[in-house]
């Protein structure tokens, strides 16, 4: 059993795990951010551009709500596509704020890439290799 928990341990500890955990709640946190973007900002102004239209509203009845013979109401038998668009939407607003941030940090790295690149002492050229080669063979002859 001792084994088994010490497995665990290391599978857990791994870096993998730990930053894909790490992303998993950033993600939800930035979700709920993008999320309250779209329903706070963006879908008032298009629905002031659309007339008012509140696409959550939006469906296709197939049957009108009822009253039965003892009086119990029947639901409507509808298609609710305007939830089915407003999900649409709210997929790509957010998936185009994510491709704005991993732009975003993918260019910060090019960067840091681009000046480590230069930081780093430019080794000898092949000439010189080259010649220190010649050099030890001449000496050993």
């Amino acid at each position: 059993m001792g084994k088994f928990f010490s497995d665990f341990k290391e599978f857990a500890m791994r870096g993998n795990v730990v930053d894909m955990a790490v992303g998993v709640v950033i993600g939800g946190a930035f979700g709920a951010i993008v999320t309250s973007l779209v329903s706070q900002v963006i879908m008032p102004a298009v629905g002031l551009l659309t007339g008012g239209v509140n696409f959550n509203e939006l469906k296709w009845v197939l049957k009108e709500a009822t009253v039965d013979a003892a009086g119990t109401e029947v639901a409507e038998v509808a298609i609710g596509y305007g939830a089915f668009i407003q999900s649409i939407l709210d997929f790509l607003i957010i998936a185009f704020c994510i491709f704005l941030l991993i732009r975003a940090i993918m260019k910060l790295k090019k960067k840091e890439e681009v000046v480590e690149a230069a930081e780093e002492p430019a080794g000898p050229t092949q000439e010189q290799l080259l010649t220190e080669i010649r050099d030890i063979l001449q000496k050993r002859d």
